[in-house]
Order: C-alpha cells, then structure tokens, then sequence
C-alpha cells in the first residue's frame, strides 16, 4: 500500500556544490560535538565515579541514560522534522544539548548528573538522524550522497580521535566537569553557522505523530537496559529483574501488533521487506554495541586496573581514533564505487580480531600490542558507519529520510546502551566485590568474547544483505512506496524541464 500522494513544490534551483559542501560540514559539526561528547566522557568516567561515589553501575548508567534517552527520541525527531522542517528542529536540538551539557558540567551528585544527561539527550536526539536528513535532500547524486556519508562518518571518527586528548587534558588539568564544557563553544559556532547558511525543508508528506508507539519503545528499551544494568547487584532471578525483562518482551510484541495495524507508524514494518536496510538496523546494534563495550572496557582498564592518568589513557586510545577517522574516509569511498559488502565485511573482521587481542591483555601488557590491539579494533570501527548509513537509505523515499536515517541512528543508539549495559555487568559480575584494579583481569575476558561475537555478526550480515537476492527486495520494498500516479511526482525524485530540482520547501537561502 503507497504512503499517500505527493504534491509537487515550488520548483528551485539546486544549491551550487560550495553551497552544499558548508551544509554538509555544519551538519557534521553535530556529530562531531556529539561523538566528541561520547568519548570525553567516557575518559572522564573514572574521576566521576571517585567523586561522585559512584560503582559499575553507576558508571554505567552515566552512559546509557544518554543512550536510552537518544535511542527512544531519534525516530520521532526525525519524523517530526520532516513534518515541521528539518532546520527548524536542528537548531532546537542544538540549543538544547549546548544547555544539557552546561547543566551536566554543574551537577552536584551522581543523581543529577544522570538526569542532566537525559536533558542532553533530548537535544542530541534531534541532531543527527536531523542532519543525516538535511544532507540526504542536499546530495541528491548517489555517488555524491555515498561521498557525502563517507565524510559524515570521517566527522565521528575525527571527534573520537580527538575526544580522548581533551577529555584528558580537561579531566587532568580543571577535572570532570570540564568534560562537558568544550560542547558548549561548538554547539554556539553550530547554531550560528545554521541559521546563517542551512536552508529550511521538509517532506512533502510527512507521517503523523504516534505517541503510543513511541512511548512502547521507551517502555521496551528501558526495561531491557535497566535489568541487564542492575541484574548482577539485584540477581537475575530476582521478581524486579524477571519482571523488567517479561515487560520488555510484552511491550516489543505490542508494538509490533500496533504498528501493523497504522497506515504511519513511527516504525514502519515494511522498511524491514528490505534486507539491505534490516541488515543496517542489526549491524547497527551489533557494531555499536562492540564500540560502545570497548569504549567502557578500555577507560576503566587504562585508568583503574592500570592506573593510568585521563590524558595517557587519551593518548593510548588516540592511535586506534585515527585509524577509525581514516578507515570512514575509505570506507564511503569503497562504498561509492564497490558498494557495502567490502566494507562491511572488513569492519566484522576488524572487530573480531581486536577483540581477540584485547581478550589476551594482561595488567603488565607492553604498549605495543595493546596499541596495535586498539588499532585493529578501529579498523572494524571506522569502516562500518558509512555503509550501515548508506543502507539504510537506499531504496526508501528520500522523502522519508528523516524516517529511515532516524531508525539507523536508533539502532545505532541501542546498540551501544545494550554494549555498554551487558559488558558492564559481566564485568561486574565477575568481579565478585573485588575492586577494578585487582579484578578486572580476568573478569573481562568474556566480555571480550561477547564483543567478538558481534563482530562475527557484522561479517554475517554483511555477506547476506549485499547480494542479488538484498538488492532484489530493495526494489520490492521501493515500491510499497510509490507515489499514486495522479499527475503528481514525489518530490524527490521530480525534476523540472530544466533539470532544477522539486523538492518542497527546499529553498537556497
């Protein structure tokens, strides 16, 4: 069954390449501050937890209160911009994560401190599937969109590689806090920048709000995250946790039922009808969750099981940064001209084996091979973003990119808040009450075992989802989304007699 009608808009003129190269880079701005959010505080984790008072799960709630928040808002940011504009709603997610991050940087206890990150989050949320929307109506040239995403993925790896270094140098030199302070300069320059140069769109038919899904999703992803948070302290077997996890299971199979049943879901089952874009969804959870576990694994192993500073546990994790911010670059130009298989499967295969070199670390481990595990490990990292993007958008309505972008992006989210959630807790299960510098070896080894599991995971789906058979659905599901022939184009694909293109309410300035 089509979406609906389109109506054709006001035809404009393409925005010149220089245009569409400073909207590209603003929107990238986002993820930077974004990624660079994710890796200082992940350096910053330690000196939070002594001064804050804070175990494992604290520590681990830290990060996943942002993720959960963020994971269970994307799909509704996305589709509410292409409802209310995308610029519009990119700018209030700009002001409100510079704010979250002034408040984070003032909170006096572990409790406030958490909520704060949940404010953050609410910004966060309206930032990149937003932005990946801006630059996939931007880029309206395959070729040029895959270099487009390529250069997207190149931001977060460049924010990662810079994260460690100045949340080392912050938490070293003016402590934690300062951690959040550097977000607050780049979100204003952001902010500035797009008001100033990012043109206003929206889709032409743009999916109602569905506050009952939406709140299932919260219900589900909550659920699930605090009992794989809390299970080790509470007991697995505990009434709390089995009923966290049979609510979590009873909320999934509800929003399944009801979704089915909305002509505009805030999560349509047909995207899944094509396997390139269910595979990105898994790869997606699985990559990230490898990311989002090694991240938590590698700053407690540097700083408190080997008693690291901030800044040379930044250092140590600069090499493997730079080598994901490289390996983004290659991979959206691999994905350009070879398409996603290559990459995908090289990024499973890189995962794979970092985490097998890390699983042989041992307290006294010489710098070398631990720099060249972090390294191999950024391999798998880097590669893998440019084509879970790309796939996640091909073969859908560009007009309902802030819809497709925003589920990649929430899959992106959960993956990382169930690695952070389920490594924490083997870790602290395995601890059995001793402390970080005198257990955590070898009360990580299967975490990083699990971590290599995602890995093969990534190799798996990239070799079943890029074939002829995938290829052959996308075609399939593309048409579950076609515009009723009625005189009417769908904007996006619509072009005026002399090639200018019909998108509605896209405008040069």
């Amino acid at each position: 069954m089509p979406i609906g009608n389109y109506k054709w808009g006001k035809t404009l003129p393409e925005l010149s390449r220089n245009r569409r190269m400073l909207v590209l880079v603003i929107c990238c701005s986002s993820l930077f501050i974004v990624g660079l959010d994710s890796t200082i505080v992940n350096v910053a984790l330690p000196a939070i937890g002594r001064d804050l008072h804070a175990g494992v799960s604290g520590l681990q709630w830290t990060i996943d209160a942002y993720a959960l928040v963020l994971a269970s808002l994307l799909m509704l940011s996305g589709a509410t911009a292409d409802r209310v504009g995308r610029r519009r709603v990119f700018l209030i997610g700009l002001v409100v994560f510079t704010a979250g991050s002034g408040l984070c940087s003032l909170a006096p206890t572990l409790g406030a401190l958490i909520a704060f990150r949940m404010v953050q989050a609410v910004g966060g949320s309206m930032l990149n599937p937003v932005a990946m929307s801006i630059i996939t109506n931007t880029f309206s040239d395959r070729a040029e969109r895959a270099r487009a995403i390529g250069i997207w993925g190149a931001a977060y790896g460049l924010s990662v590689a810079l994260g460690p270094v100045f949340g080392g140098v912050l938490v070293d030199s003016v402590g934690w806090r300062g951690a959040f302070w550097v977000n607050i300069p780049f979100g204003v320059a952001a902010i500035a920048l797009t008001m100033k140069f990012v043109p206003e769109s929206r889709a032409p038919k743009a999916r109602r709000p569905d506050p009952i899904g939406q709140g299932l999703i919260v219900v589900m992803l909550g659920s699930l995250t605090y009992a794989i948070i809390e299970g080790p302290g509470r007991g697995w077997s505990s009434p709390l946790i089995l009923a966290l996890f049979t609510t979590a299971a009873a909320a999934l199979a509800a929003l399944l039922s009801y979704e089915m049943r909305r002509a505009e879901p805030v999560l349509d089952p047909r995207f899944f009808r094509s396997a390139p874009f269910a595979g990105a969804v898994l790869t997606a959870i699985s990559a990230m969750g490898a990311v989002g576990g090694f991240l938590f694994l590698a700053t407690l192993y540097l700083q408190d099981a080997r008693g690291m500073s901030a800044l040379r546990a930044g250092l140590h994790l600069l090499p493997m940064a730079l080598v994901m911010a490289c390996c983004a670059v290659l991979s959206g130009r691999i994905v350009a001209s070879r398409g996603a298989r290559i990459p995908m499967v090289a990024a499973g295969l890189g995962l794979v084996a970092g985490s097998l070199l890390l699983y042989r670390l041992s307290i006294t481990s010489a710098t070398l091979p631990l720099l060249g595990a972090f390294m191999v490990f950024g391999v798998g990292a880097g590669l893998v973003n440019a084509p879970i993007t790309n796939a996640a958008v091909s073969g859908m309505p560009t007009a309902q990119a802030g819809v497709a972008s925003g589920t990649a992006s929430t899959s992106r989210q959960v993956g990382q808040s169930l690695g952070v959630a389920v490594t924490g807790s083997i870790l602290a299960a395995g601890l059995h009450g001793g402390t970080l510098r005198t257990g955590f070896i070898p009360a990580d080894h299967a975490a990083w075992l699990v971590l290599a599991g995602c890995g093969v995971a990534v190799v798996f789906l990239g070799l079943i989802t890029t074939g002829r058979w995938a290829r052959a659905t996308v075609t399939r599901t593309a048409a579950q989304f076609a515009p009723v022939d009625d005189g009417s184009a769908p904007a996006d694909l619509a072009r005026s007699p002399d090639g200018r293109r019909a998108e509605v309410g896209i405008r040069p300035d």
